[in-house]
């Protein structure tokens, strides 16, 4: 069933605001916020504002651990009976849909007259709805003035499955990391080459199989690389990943992304992380770096300018924080 989506000439409000094809929500703990912004800018071009972003870029919403929902708007209008109207001239026939009410930031409607926008709805689409088992789920919200209908999309969660990776260790990175760590890298670009220096057991390249992102790895320590074939191969994907230095990696990529080795198990001195950033830049334009540590130095010493920023700490652990630096090559 295929709509058509509002075109980008109808203003929002008086002040030249346009509204989107998409309407994407949000959810992060406080602790995640900076991180979820600098992805929404590599994904978006924009923040996400009151866990709120209108945008034309699709994107699914399991690419990202933080994008709650996308609607796919149909209508909208300022005036709901105007919007009840013109979802009615759509004549939208199906079987077992279901509708919802979005309610987001300043919207004061009261429950009984939300479930009353609800039946008006389902009233104006023709078929027999399905609240258990929908084909389809439709939504309503009202935000920044404007009543909005379409189709909702949800992240399923599906990539919860990752947290039972026969291989972890207790100081590899979060999925939610993780996945960010893909987009910001990629910039939402599956078909763009990326690497994953220093990939561990493979939290990162996890995600980036699921997303469906072309990835490669590689690390030094031929165990952990075993390891990281296995909890690929455990969730059947299919990556290469290289017991190797990143000083003998040749190929060329179009992002990289650099887990720095900080824990008490590793012996990289700044030297070592050195050398790993700048065999790395030989090989790409583009680094997305994490660091323990204050690296501006370092990403500078290799011919790399910083474009981007955040620091995201873990809950209950307010005194250690990962740094991500978003690094282009100087022209």
């Amino acid at each position: 069933m295929e709509f058509n989506f509002i075109k980008l000439s109808s203003l929002l409000r008086s002040k030249n605001m346009q509204l989107k094809n998409y309407l994407y929500s949000f959810s992060y703990a406080n602790t995640e916020s900076d991180l979820c912004k600098l992805e929404s800018r590599s994904i978006f071009n924009k923040e996400e504002k009151n866990k709120l972003l209108f945008s034309d870029i699709k994107a699914e919403p399991s690419l990202s651990a933080f994008i709650k929902s996308r609607l796919d708007i149909i209508s909208f209008s300022e005036d709901y009976s105007t919007l009840i109207k013109k979802i009615k001239k759509e004549s939208i026939c199906i079987e077992g849909f279901k509708v919802e009410y979005l309610v987001f930031d300043r919207d004061t409607t009261e429950y009984p007259e939300r479930l009353k926008k609800l039946k008006d709805i389902g009233f104006s689409i023709e078929g027999t709805p399905d609240y258990y088992n929908p084909t389809i789920t439709y939504a309503l919200c009202y935000y920044e003035d404007i009543w909005c209908f379409g189709v909702l999309i949800k992240d399923s969660f599906a990539w919860h499955k990752h947290k039972q990776k026969p291989y972890s260790y207790s100081n590899s990175i979060s999925i939610s990391v993780a996945k960010a760590l893909v987009n910001i890298a990629a910039k939402a670009n599956k078909e763009k080459k990326l690497l994953d220096v220093c990939c561990g057991v493979g939290t990162i390249m996890l995600e980036a199989c699921f997303a469906g992102n072309n990835i490669e790895g590689c690390d030094i320590n031929e165990k952990v690389c075993k390891n990281a074939r296995e909890n690929l191969s455990h969730f059947n994907y299919t990556a290469t990943i290289y017991h190797s230095d990143i000083k003998d990696i040749s190929k060329r990529y179009e992002a990289a992304i650099i887990d720095l080795p900080y824990n008490l198990f590793s012996s990289a001195t700044e030297n070592d992380i050195l050398n790993i950033i700048e065999s790395t830049a030989e090989i790409t334009d583009r680094l997305v770096i994490v660091s323990a540590s204050d690296i501006r130095n370092l990403i500078s010493n290799a011919g790399f300018r910083i474009s981007d920023y955040c620091s995201v700490s873990k809950s209950g652990k307010r005194y250690f924080a990962r740094k991500i630096w978003v690094c282009e090559k100087i022209r």
